[in-house]
């Protein structure tokens, strides 16, 4: 960098003042990103920008070297595919990585590129050991989102999960798009059961693909850099739970948002803990039990001051949802 900025252009003596070095805020966000996504289980890959043409939306290069790598990545999952079933292959169990990398397509005035967030998992991270008798147990979807999950709370996001069906790699029934504060994240799935024949990956491999600038936009905002102080309160919480039946035409994502804004004031937090569909559940319908916590700075809060937000919950539940209450 000296040598590009040029040594004559350098002073004689050091400045009088010296200031301490640091990051700027984007970088050091990038900086967050990559320790989040390590701190859950996942290793960093690094592959080619290059790939094999395939599509008519790529940018292709007038004079490659290699036919094999002669236009540019449109995406990355097809890459973490790749190094997930080449790990099986080479006996090395599953691989659960994330890559963070550069994107580019044409568009119909040019050329555009993004940063992109990728990342795969699966398989048995306990196969072939005792506490589970040796028996494989993929992933679950569950247990796929929870990772995701604990990484945006690391980088302190809140992501909201909706279904959607657009990626053509994924399982059209188990792919949710992601947004923050109505702002489009990206995607994560299950594979299409179809390619896992193809590859002959296990039953449950998960994908997810995430736009990096949106992750920035709000990692670097004021609130979030320097989070406000809330104070602690020196009173117990007091506890509630609402179970019901409800159409599975509403997502549990629909459903909380409207119990926080009719929780008013004391309420902490809303918390599914409980699915069930089978024997007992009309059909069309699944059983959903929620856990409210309630709380106040000043006081021990008591039934009367419970109940009253409780029930708004409930009207809430049977006006909006046509839930169907149990308790």
């Amino acid at each position: 960098m000296a040598r590009l900025y040029g040594y004559n252009k350098f002073c004689d003596t050091l400045p009088d003042k010296g200031e301490a070095g640091y990051l700027p805020d984007e970088i050091a966000a990038v900086r967050q990103i990559h320790q989040a996504f390590r701190a859950v289980g996942l290793t960093e890959v690094l592959h080619y920008t290059l790939v094999k043409p395939s599509g008519d939306d790529q940018i292709r290069l007038a004079n490659p070297l290699f036919v094999e790598y002669s236009a540019l990545r449109t995406e990355l999952l097809s890459g973490l595919i790749d190094a997930f079933q080449y790990n099986l292959e080479q006996g090395n169990g599953a691989l659960n990585a994330f890559e963070i990398g550069r994107v580019f397509w044409r568009e119909e005035n040019g050329f555009d590129e993004a940063d992109v967030v990728a990342g795969i998992l699966g398989g048995d991270p306990f196969q072939g050991r005792w506490v589970r008798n040796g028996r494989e147990q993929p992933l679950t979807w569950f247990e796929a989102k929870g990772m995701l999950e604990s990484t945006f709370q690391r980088l302190r996001l809140s992501v909201e999960f909706q279904p959607d069906r657009r990626n053509e790699l994924l399982h059209p029934g188990r792919t949710a798009s992601l947004w923050i504060s109505g702002n489009r994240l990206g995607t994560f799935g299950q594979l299409h059961p179809q390619i896992r024949q193809e590859r002959g990956l296990p039953d449950a491999v998960y994908v997810f693909e995430l736009t990096l600038d949106v992750i920035l936009d709000h990692m670097i905002q004021e609130d979030v850099l320097v989070p406000p102080f809330q104070a602690y309160s020196a009173y117990p919480a007091a506890d509630r739970d609402i179970a019901f039946f409800a159409p599975t035409q509403f997502s549990v994502a629909e459903i909380e948002r409207a119990l926080k804004q009719a929780g008013g004031k004391l309420l902490e937090s809303v918390e599914l803990f409980d699915e069930y569909r089978g024997d007992n559940v009309p059909a069309g319908k699944r059983s959903l039990a929620f856990r409210f916590t309630y709380r106040a700075s000043d006081r021990t809060l008591t039934d009367q001051d419970v109940d009253p937000v409780l029930q708004k919950a409930r009207e809430v539940l049977e006006e909006k949802f046509q839930a169907e209450l149990r308790s």
